[in-house]
Order: C-alpha cells, then sequence, then structure tokens
C-alpha cells in the first residue's frame, strides 16, 4: 500500500468516525436542547464537541450560539442556571434550577432517551433489510475438530450458563468469557436438544474454519434470530436493545469487581480502529451493515455510560434530582457543584488512561 493511499484511507476512516460520533453526540444533546426549550429554560449555547471552536453561528430569532469545536468527543448545551442561580440578567422562571425538579429530571434523561431511540430505530432497519444476528445463545454450527467439537457441544445446544454465570443471550454470554477466570478452560452448562442438561469443560485453541482458515477459539456460531415479517424486526430491535444493555451491566460489574481488566476499555484510538473495520468489508453492503450497527452500538453505550449515577454524567444529575423528590429540599449547590468539577476530572482522566492504553495496544502488536 503507497503512502497517498495510507493517507487517503486515513482520512476517510476519520472522517467517518467523525460522522459516526457526531450522530450520536447531536442526536443526545438534541434531547437536553428540545426540552430545555420545551420548558423555556435561558440557552446560552449548543455545542458539538469540545475545546476550541471550529465554526459558530448565532440564532437570529432564538439568539442560541450554535458551535462545532476541534475536539469531536462529547458536546454539551449550556443552560442558565443548571446548579444554581448564576445570573442576574436572566429572568428567575427561565433559570434551569428553578424550574420544578420532574422539569430538570426530563431535560436530563432526554440525551440518553435519544441515544436509545436512536439504537432501537437502527436496529430495526438492521433487521428488516439484513436479518437478525445472534441473540440467544443456541448453537448454529460446530467447527469439525474444533475445540467445542472434541469437547462434545453440539448444533442446536443452549448455553444455560458459563463458569458459573447464568447466560440469556449471546451479547452477556461474550462478556462472562472475557472474564478472568483461574483455569485454562470455559465450563459451558448447555442443555441438548433432548432436554438433558450436560457441563462441558472447554480449553479454547487454534481449529480451520468453513473458509479453511486457521483461527482460535472455541469453535462454535450462534444461530441467527427469526426476523421475517413485519413485526419480528421490531420485536428483535427491542430484544437486541435490551441484549447489549445486559452486556454493559455485566461489563461494569466486571470492572468493578476486578473479573475484567480495564485494559478492554478503549477510548477514540479504538473507536477510529473499530469504525475503520467498515473498510474490511469487500461488499458495500455489508459496509453500510457494519456501520449502522455500530452507530445503534455506541449510541446505547454512550446512552448507559450518561445514566449512571456518577458525577458529571447526566446520571449524576438525575441521582441529585431523586434526593431532592426524596427529601422534599434541593441538595447544596455548592456541594453538587463540587461534586460534578471531581466527576468531570476523573472521566478527564481516565480517558487520557484509556487513550495511552490503546495506543500502547497498536504500538505492541507493531512491535
Amino acid at each position: 500500500m503507497t503512502f497517498i493511499t495510507s493517507a487517503v484511507l486515513f482520512i476517510l476512516k476519520l472522517l467517518l468516525l467523525l460522522f459516526v460520533l457526531g450522530l450520536i453526540i447531536l442526536v443526545h444533546e438534541f434531547g437536553h436542547f428540545m426540552w430545555a426549550k420545551k420548558f423555556k429554560v435561558y440557552i446560552y449555547e449548543f455545542s458539538i464537541g469540545m475545546g476550541p471552536v471550529a465554526f459558530s453561528w448565532k440564532g437570529k430569532k432564538d439568539k442560541i450560539t450554535y458551535n462545532i469545536r476541534w475536539i469531536p468527543i462529547g458536546g454539551f448545551v449550556s443552560m442558565a442556571g443548571e446548579v444554581y442561580d448564576d445570573d442576574d440578567k436572566i429572568p428567575k422562571k427561565q433559570l434551569l434550577c428553578n424550574k420544578p425538579w420532574y422539569q430538570r429530571l426530563i431535560i436530563m434523561v432526554a440525551g440518553v432517551v435519544n441515544n436509545f431511540l436512536l439504537a432501537i430505530a437502527g436496529f430495526i432497519i438492521i433487521a428488516f433489510i439484513w436479518g437478525g444476528d445472534p441473540i440467544k445463545p443456541v448453537i448454529d454450527k460446530v467447527y469439525v475438530n474444533s475445540p467445542a467439537y472434541e469437547a462434545g457441544m453440539q448444533s442446536g445446544d443452549v448455553i444455560t450458563s458459563i463458569n458459573g454465570y447464568d447466560v440469556s443471550n449471546w451479547d452477556k454470554a461474550r462478556v462472562i468469557m472475557v472474564y478472568k477466570n483461574k483455569n485454562d478452560y470455559t465450563t459451558f452448562t448447555v442443555e441438548h436438544k433432548n432436554g438433558k442438561e450436560e457441563k462441558i469443560k472447554v480449553t479454547p485453541g487454534k481449529f480451520k474454519d468453513e473458509t479453511g482458515e486457521e483461527t482460535e477459539g472455541y469453535g462454535i456460531s450462534m444461530a441467527k434470530d427469526d426476523t421475517s415479517g413485519f413485526f419480528k424486526p421490531i420485536l428483535y430491535a427491542f430484544k437486541r436493545f435490551g441484549s447489549i444493555v445486559d452486556s454493559f451491566v455485566y461489563t461494569i460489574w466486571g470492572l468493578i469487581s476486578g473479573k475484567v481488566s480495564f485494559d478492554n476499555l478503549s477510548g477514540p484510538v479504538g473507536m477510529y480502529r473499530m469504525v475503520g473495520s467498515a473498510f474490511n468489508y469487500s461488499a458495500i453492503s455489508e459496509s453500510i451493515w457494519y456501520i449502522m450497527f455500530l452507530i445503534a452500538y455506541l449510541s446505547i453505550n454512550v446512552g448507559f455510560i450518561n445514566i449512571l449515577p456518577f458525577p458529571a454524567f447526566d446520571g449524576g444529575h438525575v441521582l441529585f434530582l431523586l434526593i431532592e423528590a426524596v427529601f422534599r429540599r434541593k441538595v447544596d449547590a455548592k456541594i453538587e457543584n463540587i461534586c460534578h468539577t471531581i466527576g468531570f476530572i476523573l472521566i478527564f482522566l481516565l480517558m487520557i488512561a484509556v487513550t495511552f492504553n490503546d495506543i500502547a495496544r497498536i504500538i505492541g502488536k507493531l512491535f
């Protein structure tokens, strides 16, 4: 591959990454923006991206400043009185902090809801056009001479647990399989077609797939979901959404409990590599499928992370609002502001650490 070809490919991948992240961020921030305007909260700025301003314009009617910033990570809707009464020039009734708690709650969760709706819509389109990926942990194929084949796994087996963890979907199963395990094998509990349940120990290893190419793993593939007709794709989208959320819950639990290494986390560099995989498909339709799936998947990711009850996230704001609703008085504005500031700093440091980890992985593969 020539230098010019590599440079063009790099630019195309970067533009695609900007499109994917930009769409997800735009949908998220528009949720906050839409409901803030609905409840007549004064808005200073609607911004996509962080850091220095690249492009800016001001609305003639609403007087809101709309910005696109250079760093394509995140975005924000700057509203008057987000935590406390901070602007004497704005009418008190237009400050966010003076709105009823339930209106503030709707504004805070609207971004997450938008991300989830985007993902569900994406999965519906995918199911209608390309069909559904596996959700149920039902084995479709066991490759001959693979570790799973040698251990006794069969086509049609339903995986009910892995290493003692109950399994209800394939997304959750894949997370559990990366949990730290003191053994060099994985214990699958499967239900055979005859209804008999059996525990099977499988040590991952090398085998040849259906194309004859040598690969490493267990040697099983899952059965695709039936998405024929009109209603099944819609049902599939909601099941797929729940399946991915389930896997995120187990990922967070794995990180907290130490069963999943922080090395498995990816930042902007990792997302660039994920988006770049769209160029590995030979058919354009497959690339489009991958991009749409990635948008839906990352949109759930952004929504799920944002709703966690951690300061600086939307979920952190929601937590303070729920405390206010329960005790019928606001949390001290200074304390809340300090919590959000500390949370933002910790998130920023984590992002730097994850980015360095992504770069280290790439360098490690090169050398």
